[in-house]
């Protein structure tokens, strides 16, 4: 099968209704080792991205070979799975919140209709830039963005890079 190449995307998914589960350290550590996972993979190239308590965005580029919808259904699904193993050893009574009454899930994490749009122009890329590393200061969560851990704030803003899966968009 021949793949197109794509362009990057802003990738953004939802804790089912807006539930704040990103808020446990380990949840979101579960997120950055799957990042993580998928960029040494070469799957993923990640640009930019920031973990809000209840949701995230990614501004990544899916490589050429891979099913981009596939990527993005494995990515939630696999944290998904990985978070539900998490609540349900050590946090038992938030597990019961994404109990859902589907036919083909006990439990869900994540909203089904994930965000994803191509960013074709540099100026739409430095918009998406702003508005993932601006989210924590807008949520009122931190003052200064480049101080928010979970975010690529602090590469673009003080060029300091903390997570070493974040490749600098030219």
């Amino acid at each position: 099968m021949e793949y197109p190449e794509y362009y990057p995307d802003f990738f953004t998914a939802t804790i089912l209704e807006w539930k704040p589960l990103l808020q446990l350290t380990v949840c979101k550590e579960i997120i950055i080792n799957s990042l993580k996972f998928l960029s040494t993979e070469n799957k993923i190239t990640v640009f930019g991205f920031v973990i809000m308590p209840n949701h995230l965005h990614v501004i990544w580029q899916i490589s050429n070979h891979i099913d981009k919808i596939k990527l993005q259904q494995s990515f939630k699904k696999y944290t998904a799975q990985m978070m539900l193993k998490e609540l349900r050893n050590n946090h038992v009574e938030k597990l019961k919140m994404f109990q859902v009454n589907a036919a083909d899930r006990k439990y869900q994490v994540w909203e089904r209709n994930s965000l994803s749009i191509e960013i074709r122009s540099n100026e739409v890329m430095f918009q998406k830039f702003n508005y993932v590393h601006q989210n924590p200061v807008r949520a009122g969560i931190i003052e200064l963005a480049e101080n928010y851990l979970y975010s690529s704030a602090s590469l673009y803003i003080k060029g300091e890079a903390i997570w070493d899966f974040v490749s600098k968009w030219k």
